[in-house]
């Protein structure tokens, strides 16, 4: 007569264990950083403004003024929207 294994859950048990061996030591070890909270201040847009012009008085010396109006435009969801006077724009500080 042939004798019949039976199965057991003891080899799951040991890769599992393996594997928590193996993973909560390098996801202990990761570090995760939150980006910094972002200031603005609020810009009421004035007769004969261009976002060029906005952009241009906040954007430090060396700075690209593109970039600013693109993050103005983000931030403001300006799209291809032009903007109008009394209208209260968000500018990263």
């Amino acid at each position: 007569m042939i004798k019949r294994r039976r199965f057991t859950l003891m080899p799951a048990i040991m890769l599992a264990a393996l594997s928590l061996m193996v993973t909560v030591p390098a996801l202990s070890s990761m570090h995760l950083y939150a980006a910094g909270a972002q200031r603005y201040s609020t810009v009421v847009v004035q007769p004969g403004d261009t976002l060029w012009a906005i952009a241009s008085t906040r954007t430090a010396r060396n700075g690209d003024i593109q970039d600013t109006i693109d993050r103005i435009a983000e931030i403001n969801h300006l799209g291809n929207a032009p903007i109008v006077p009394g209208e209260r724009l968000r500018v990263p500080l």
